[in-house]
């Protein structure tokens, strides 16, 4: 199933600028002190969810050791097919620390879980894989879609591949800088019978005929999404199902806002749209509405 029923959310207590992933995230903004700003927009986040009955679990993180990026916990663990955990290599040292004890013993109290696959090793090998940040996933299909970078390993994506049974789809993305984008997920969201994607960041046209070839092969509708919408997050999308067995899209205001009359009809053809406002977020941390969140797709115990 390509929408998860419970989602995953780390409430944080040191949120801020993080130097470490600046280097290459071209999003963040040193903006000062803003974990009581952050907190604010994580809390009317989860509540927005929970009044539109989708299921949220949310960690509080801890003060030690320090992780300004905690919001983000798509980037380091992610819940497969068969009750497995995969774990995964981080660019930033700081960002590593994020797999922390607790949360992993929490997730295991309170679901199914029969493997922890640990892909942090290749750190050691200065080798990433930013989890579903790196992979954008068509769980239906088996495909991960993943865009070139530095946090993004070809060696890692095809051990995951092999360990996971999904094939693998790379190309290359870069913004309007002309930079790599960082994480895939900021250029594109697969859903159940639609992408939202930035085709105009895919340069290389052969790359992206080949996409488009994918998309119809999979049957799905294909949303284009410029450069400039990209930038507001408008590719940081996630779709998920309530408890009613609703189809939810999330996303931040500030890509609901940079999106079309046309664009948003054709998204509200398959599902609601729900978004809030995460400005402090989206500037200091550089991830959106997407990034907070992890898909869990195992049972209950």
């Amino acid at each position: 199933m390509q929408q998860c029923r419970q989602l995953l959310m780390i409430r944080p207590v040191n949120f801020g600028y993080n130097a470490e992933t600046a280097v290459n995230n071209a999003f963040q903004m040193d903006t000062g002190q803003v974990q009581e700003a952050a907190l604010r927009e994580f809390d009317n986040f989860v509540n927005l969810l929970r009044r539109h009955q989708v299921n949220v679990l949310v960690i509080e993180d801890s003060p030690e050791p320090f992780t300004p990026d905690s919001i983000f916990p798509n980037n380091w663990i992610s819940f497969q097919e068969h009750a497995r955990i995969f774990l995964y290599p981080m660019f930033a040292p700081n960002r590593r620390m994020e797999r922390k004890p607790g949360v992993l013993e929490t997730i295991k109290n309170r679901f199914r879980v029969h493997e922890i696959v640990d892909l942090s090793p290749y750190e050691n090998e200065g080798h990433f894989l930013e989890g579903t940040g790196s992979l954008v996933l068509d769980r239906d299909n088996k495909i991960a879609f993943t865009c070139h970078s530095p946090r993004t390993s070809e060696k890692v994506i095809k051990e995951f591949c092999r360990l996971s049974g999904y094939t693998a789809f790379c190309f290359h993305a870069t913004d309007q800088r002309g930079m790599p984008i960082y994480h895939t997920n900021v250029m594109m969201c697969v859903a159940d019978h639609y992408v939202v994607i930035c085709l105009d960041s895919i340069t290389d046209m052969a790359e992206r005929e080949n996409l488009l070839t994918q998309f119809r092969l999979t049957g799905k509708e294909v949303i284009p999404i410029t450069q400039d919408q990209l930038d507001h997050f408008a590719g940081n999308m996630l779709q998920v199902m309530n408890t009613d067995g609703e189809s939810l899209l999330i996303m931040s205001s500030q890509a609901y806002h940079s999106l079309n009359r046309e664009q948003v009809t054709r998204l509200e053809k398959y599902n609601p749209i729900l978004h809030t406002p995460l400005e402090t977020i989206e500037s200091a941390g550089g991830g959106s509405a997407r990034c907070m969140l992890a898909e869990v797709f195992l049972a209950p115990v």
